[in-house]
C-alpha cells in the first residue's frame, strides 16, 4: 500500500502549487476568525468552559490536514454534536464539573478509536441506515432543541438545561416575567446585525464582527454591572498533553453515546466532503480513509483536551467560496486559533453570552429542513410518517432514542417492502411488442387463456410466500379460460434455494390445473441457479424464453396443450421410475 494512501498529505504537499495559496490563505484565515466565536459558542452548548471549544477548534484540523481526503473539509466543534455530548455526558455527572469535563474528553477518545476501527474495517455502509427522512427529523429536532437550549443567555432568565422540548418550554414559561431587557435587546440586535451583515456583506465574517462590536459596547458602557453576563476569564495557552481519565464503568455507559456520535459526526462529514467532490478533479473522496481521518482526529485530539468533533458546514462552505485548494487552508486556521489562544483570550473578558446565544440560533436555523417534508408529503407519505415520528422522539424523549427510533422504523420498512414486493399483470400494448402494467396503461391487451405477471424484486426466503399466494390468486381471477402463465422474470436478478422450492411448487400446481408455466426473460445469474438446481430440466426447457412476445408466439403457433401436458406426465412418470431405480 501506498504511504500517501494512509497519509494523503503526502499526494498534495509535494505537488503544491504557488497560485494555490492566495486562496488557502484567505479561506484558512477567514475559517480560522469563524471558529473563534464558533468555539466559544459550540462549547457552551456542550455544556463546556470555553476554552475546550477552542482546543476542539485547534487540534482536530490539524490532525484532519494529514490524513483526510477532502481537501475542503473544515473539522472542529459543531452545534449537533455538541448538543450529543451534552446530553449524554449530563447523566453522568453534573454539567460544567471536573467529572463532566473528563467524561466529554474521553467520550472524544472512544469516538474516534470506534471511527478508526469501523474504517480500518471498511464499516462505513453502516451510516447508510440513517434514511434521509430520519437524519431531517433528527437534525430538525437538534435544531429546535439547540436553539431553545439558549434561551437562558439569550433572555437573562434561569433555565434549566435540559433537552427534551417539553420541559424547556415550560421552563422557560415559568420564567417569562424575569426577562432580562438589556441582555434580550443585545441578543436580538446581534441576530439581526448578522443578518444583514450575511444579506449586505457575504465576505465579511458577520459573527466575529458582531463579536468585537458587542465587547466593545459592554466595556465602554459598563453592560455587565447593569446585568448583562458576560462569559469573564478564558485561561491562556495553548493544550498540555494529558493522557483521558480511564474508567471501565464509565467507559461502558460512555459507549453507547460514542458510538451514536460516531455514527452521526461521520455522516455529517461525508455528506458535506461528497456533495463539495464533483467541483475537484484533482482528488477523490475515499469513505474508509475519511473515517479513519476523522477517528485519529478525535482521538488524538482528547490527549489535548478536545471534546468530540468533525466537519462543519458553514466553515466548509466559506473553505470553498473562498477558493481553498489544499488543506493547508486548515493548518493556517489552526495557526489563528493558536495565536488566539497564546495571546487573545482576555480579549473575549467582555463578550456578552447573549451574543454567544445569537451566534448559536442563527447557525442551527440552517438546520432546520423545512423542504424535506414538503417533498416527502407529495410522494412518500410513508417517509413523511418516519420523519415526524423520529423529530417527536428526538424532541420530547431522547436524541439517541430518536436516532433509534428513526432506524428501526426504517428498517422495519425495509424488511415490508422487501417481503411484499411489487408485482404486476401485463397486457401488450396494441400494434407494438411491449408489455406493461394494465393498471398504468389502461389500453393493453389482455388474452383470455394468458396470464402475464411481472415480479419487480429479488425472489428470496423472506417473500417466496408472498409470490406464491399472488400468482395462485391472479391465476383464479382467469378461472378455467387459463392455459399459460408467463413469469417475466427482466425485474429478478437474484434467487434463492427457497425461491428454488417455491417455482417447484407453483409447477406441480398448475401442471395439476393443465397450466403451463413459462418464464420469460431471466436474467443470466438467475438461468444458472434454475439450470444447476435442476429446475430447467423439470419444468423442461422449451419453457424458458428470451422475451415475452417468443413465449406469447409459442403458445400461439399451434401446440396443443393437451398433447403438451401428455408429454409432460409421460416425462414426469419415466423421472420418477427413474429415480425409484437408483
Amino acid at each position: 500500500m501506498k504511504l500517501s494512501k494512509l497519509f494523503p498529505i503526502l499526494d498534495w504537499l509535494p505537488n503544491y502549487k504557488k497560485e494555490w495559496l492566495r486562496g488557502d490563505l484567505v479561506a484558512g484565515t477567514t475559517v480560522g476568525i469563524m471558529l473563534i466565536p464558533q468555539g466559544i459558542a459550540y462549547a457552551l452548548i456542550a455544556g463546556l468552559p470555553p476554552i475546550y471549544g477552542l482546543y476542539t477548534a485547534l487540534i482536530p484540523q490539524v490532525i484532519y490536514a494529514f490524513l483526510g481526503t477532502s481537501r475542503q473539509l473544515a473539522v472542529g466543534p459543531v452545534a449537533m454534536d455538541s448538543l450529543i455530548v451534552a446530553a449524554g455526558v449530563a447523566t453522568l455527572a453534573e454539567v460544567g464539573s471536573d467529572q463532566f469535563i473528563e467524561f466529554a474528553i474521553l467520550l472524544a477518545l472512544i469516538m474516534g478509536l470506534l471511527q478508526v476501527m469501523f474504517g480500518l474495517f471498511r464499516l462505513g455502509f453502516i451510516v447508510n441506515f440513517l434514511s434521509k427522512p430520519v437524519i431531517s427529523g433528527f437534525t430538525s429536532a437538534a435544531a429546535i432543541i439547540i436553539g431553545l437550549s439558549q434561551l437562558n443567555n439569550f433572555l437573562g432568565i434561569n433555565v434549566g438545561r435540559n433537552n427534551k422540548l417539553q420541559y424547556l418550554l415550560y421552563d422557560a414559561f415559568q420564567h417569562i416575567e424575569e426577562i432580562h431587557w438589556l441582555t434580550f435587546s443585545v441578543g436580538i440586535t446581534s441576530i439581526l446585525g448578522m443578518i444583514l451583515i450575511k444579506k449586505y456583506f457575504k465576505k465579511i465574517p458577520a459573527a466575529l464582527i458582531v463579536v468585537i462590536l458587542s465587547i466593545l459596547v459592554v466595556r465602554f458602557f459598563n453592560l455587565d454591572l447593569l446585568g448583562v453576563a458576560i462569559i469573564g476569564e478564558i485561561p491562556q495557552g495553548l493544550p498540555n498533553f494529558k493522557i483521558p481519565v480511564f474508567d471501565k464503568q464509565i467507559l461502558t455507559k460512555l459507549f453507547p453515546i460514542a458510538l451514536t456520535l460516531s455514527l452521526i459526526a461521520y455522516l455529517e462529514a461525508i455528506s458535506i466532503a461528497k456533495s463539495l467532490e464533483p467541483k475537484h478533479t484533482e482528488y477523490k473522496v475515499v469513505p474508509n480513509q475519511e473515517l479513519i481521518a476523522l477517528g485519529m482526529s478525535n482521538f488524538i485530539g482528547s490527549f489535548f483536551q478536545t471534546y468530540p468533533a468533525t466537519a462543519g458546514f458553514s466553515r466548509t462552505a466559506v473553505n470553498e467560496e473562498s477558493k481553498a485548494k489544499t488543506p493547508l487552508s486548515s493548518l493556517i486556521s489552526a495557526l489563528i486559533i493558536a495565536f488566539t489562544l497564546v495571546f487573545l483570550t482576555p480579549v473575549f473578558y467582555y463578550l456578552p453570552k447573549a451574543v454567544l446565544a445569537a451566534i448559536i440560533m442563527v447557525a442551527v436555523f440552517r438546520l432546520l429542513d423545512i423542504k424535506m417534508p414538503k417533498k416527502l408529503l407529495k410522494f412518500s407519505k410513508t417517509d413523511l410518517v418516519i420523519l415526524i415520528i423520529t423529530l417527536i422522539v428526538t424532541a420530547t424523549v431522547g436524541i439517541i432514542e430518536g436516532i433509534f427510533t428513526g432506524v428501526t422504523l426504517s428498517i422495519i420498512l425495509l424488511i415490508y417492502k422487501i417481503t411484499f414486493p411489487h408485482m404486476a399483470i401485463l397486457g401488450k400494448v396494441p400494434e407494438t411488442n411491449f408489455y406493461r402494467n394494465k393498471k398504468r396503461f389502461n389500453e393493453v391487451e389482455i388474452h383470455d387463456e394468458i396470464l402475464i405477471i411481472r415480479f419487480d424484486a429479488q425472489l428470496h426466503f423472506a417473500n417466496t410466500a408472498y409470490f406464491k399466494d399472488k400468482l395462485e390468486s391472479y391465476s383464479k381471477l382467469k378461472g378455467n379460460e387459463l392455459k399459460l402463465l408467463i413469469l417475466d422474470g427482466k425485474s429478478i436478478n437474484r434467487i434463492d434455494s427457497s425461491a428454488i422450492f417455491t417455482l417447484i411448487e407453483l409447477l406441480d400446481y398448475f401442471n395439476q390445473k393443465e397450466v403451463t408455466m413459462a418464464f420469460a426473460s431471466l436474467k443470466g445469474p438467475v438461468r444458472d441457479k434454475i439450470i444447476n438446481s435442476g429446475f430447467m430440466e423439470k419444468a423442461n426447457e422449451i419453457l424458458f424464453f428470451m422475451g415475452i412476445q417468443e413465449a406469447v408466439d409459442w403458445y400461439h403457433t399451434g401446440i396443443k396443450q393437451d398433447k403438451f401436458y401428455k408429454y409432460l406426465k409421460q416425462n414426469n412418470k419415466r423421472k420418477k421410475n427413474n429415480d425409484s431405480v437408483t
